[in-house]
């Protein structure tokens, strides 16, 4: 399944990264379908208003917290949250010790979606999981945390060789 024959060489070529865009494909549009009644457009609002909601629930929340759990640029966060703001799922609040610090809190629109993205993501999961033994669940999940590990750390190397240049 993650190796196929290559034409050139005859040997079984690794496509991991193909195959993991495959699925990342599938697994948006998949999302998209359970929730074309909601008004967030892309799949990555749904995801961010998904991280703040549940993750407000234990404690405050910023800007920095969103770009580093989704691994993405300040640009896209920035992006993503106002929009979020402008059709009133979260408010960008000044914290105390920090006034350029502004932490983001779900709204009442936002609560009420709560339990719709709950049980979507329930769905999603079960439906990705179905006839996988759970031990090789358990081995998927490992190896692709290790995948992102290893992007991340290749990216650092990448960025601090552009910042010295």
């Amino acid at each position: 399944m993650c190796s196929r024959e290559t034409p050139e060489t005859g040997e079984n070529s690794h496509d991991v990264g193909r195959l993991i865009n495959t699925l990342s494909h599938q697994l948006k549009r998949q999302m998209c379908i359970r929730e074309e009644e909601d008004s967030l457009t892309t799949n990555m609002q749904r995801l961010v208003l998904h991280y703040i909601l549940f993750q407000s629930m234990k404690g405050d929340i910023y800007q920095k917290d969103v770009e580093k759990e989704f691994q993405i640029r300040r640009s896209t966060a920035t992006g993503t949250l106002q929009i979020l703001e402008k059709n009133g799922f979260i408010r960008r609040e000044p914290v105390k010790q920090d006034a350029r610090l502004k932490k983001l809190v779900p709204t009442d629109k936002a609560k009420g979606v709560r339990q719709h993205i709950l049980g979507n993501i329930r769905y999603i999961e079960e439906l990705l999981a179905r006839g996988i033994p759970e031990e090789k669940l358990a081995v998927c999940r490992d190896v692709l945390e290790k995948m992102s590990e290893n992007l991340s750390v290749d990216e650092k190397r990448r960025e601090e060789i552009t910042d010295h240049e």
